[in-house]
């Protein structure tokens, strides 16, 4: 009888200041890929404080990383995270000891010039980063303008938009091409710029436990680079909410709290069963029924559609989409081959793999089509 396929194993460090779309995404699908993921805090705490107010709960520390082996190591960028991995010695040496037993060492936005080309692990390859990074390489580093570049035992990437591209070539150079296709296709992954809305601020993102991290982080992400006033709040009882596939995520408040604020716009995520507890939240619902009877926006996405809005009336003469195996749930699935549905106050879309234009719909909606540009060029969405 042949003896199982081994995990495979594979390290996120995480620093303050990380970009946290690009730290999520590889660790959202790396998991859907079936690897053992360490999300490990560089710094002297396992709660770290990602850019934009996201604040991610880390496995481990990385200083407690330095006996394990991996097949992967995942650095994430940011600023001023990019440069704290960088100076984390303890990260460091766990690095250099992984490229120098031949492993597989990855790096997005400005982590490939600011780490691992610092560290001198890049001399001799091809490389990409955030286009505001390039020029941090060093000439061993010989730079290319793509969205994620293989050289031998290192993957680069450039940014936030282009995470999922990266997030799936790992997977590939882990698993194989058919795991790319298995993991790919129901989250219908591919990327259309471009949504026409109007204006808005203070935004309501409920989280439960195993909604899909991927299209919260996304989400929060986009609102907070574009300045919006954005209002994490936890339908747990506890301000620490565990995603879908393992990140764990400190809210700002607790969803009670905010029952009695007002909200320009509420935006419901995805993932099961996170969306099914976010649907018997009576307070959830209640604020989500006063937004649609005062003509507010208000929106989902994935099985939020089908699971929070539908079977509380919330999508009576709309149009709206959600994930591929909900569209039965529906009244009217007219829509649900659409990616990003914008029906006068209410917006829907599909699955992890349309929430990054879903967010920049989200941030065209409240702020207006320039704001949202502003975003999409900050996150390579272009």
């Amino acid at each position: 009888m042949a003896s199982p396929t081994p995990v495979k194993k594979v390290l996120v460090p995480i620093a303050a200041g990380s970009e946290p779309v690009e730290a999520s995404v590889p660790v959202d699908i790396l998991r859907r890929a079936g690897a053992d993921v360490t999300v490990a805090s560089a710094g002297g705490a396992l709660l770290v404080e990602a850019m934009h107010g996201v604040r991610i709960v880390a496995d481990a520390l990385v200083a407690d990383c330095a006996a394990a082996s991996y097949d992967l190591v995942v650095l994430p960028g940011g600023v001023p995270g990019a440069a704290n991995l960088g100076g984390c010695a303890a990260l460091e040496a766990i690095v250099r000891r992984h490229a120098e037993k031949g492993g597989l060492c990855a790096a997005i936005c400005a982590a490939p010039p600011l780490a691992l080309a610092a560290w001198g692990l890049l001399d001799g390859h091809k490389a990409t980063a955030h286009p505001a990074f390039v020029e941090k390489f060093p000439p061993e580093v010989t730079a290319v303008d793509a969205n994620v570049v293989v050289d031998g035992n290192v993957v680069t990437s450039r940014g936030p938009a282009t995470a999922m591209e990266f997030a799936l070539a790992l997977v590939e150079q882990l698993y194989g091409k058919d795991k790319v296709e298995q993991i790919a296709k129901p989250m219908l992954v591919r990327y259309e710029p471009g949504y026409t809305i109007k204006e808005f601020n203070p935004v309501l993102i409920p989280l439960a436990n195993a909604n899909e991290e991927m299209e919260v982080i996304m989400i929060i992400d986009a609102l907070r680079r574009a300045k919006a006033d954005v209002v994490v709040a936890s339908a747990e009882d506890s301000v620490e909410v565990v995603a879908r596939y393992g990140m764990r995520i400190v809210t700002d408040s607790p969803l009670d709290a905010a029952a009695d604020e007002q909200f320009d716009l509420i935006i419901v995520p995805g993932g099961m069963p996170g969306a099914k507890t976010l649907s018997g939240k009576e307070k959830l619902i209640a604020l989500l029924k006063k937004q649609a009877e005062a003509s507010k926006p208000y929106g989902a996405i994935c099985a939020a559609t089908a699971q929070v809005l539908e079977p509380h009336g919330l999508l009576k003469g709309k149009k709206a989409t959600t994930y591929t195996s909900m569209v039965g749930l529906l009244a009217d699935p007219s829509e649900c081959e659409s990616r990003v549905v914008v029906d006068g106050n209410l917006i829907t879309s599909r699955s992890p793999g349309t929430a990054m234009e879903f967010a920049v719909a989200v941030v065209e909606k409240l702020l207006g089509g320039e704001a949202a540009r502003e975003v999409a060029e900050g996150l390579l969405f272009v």
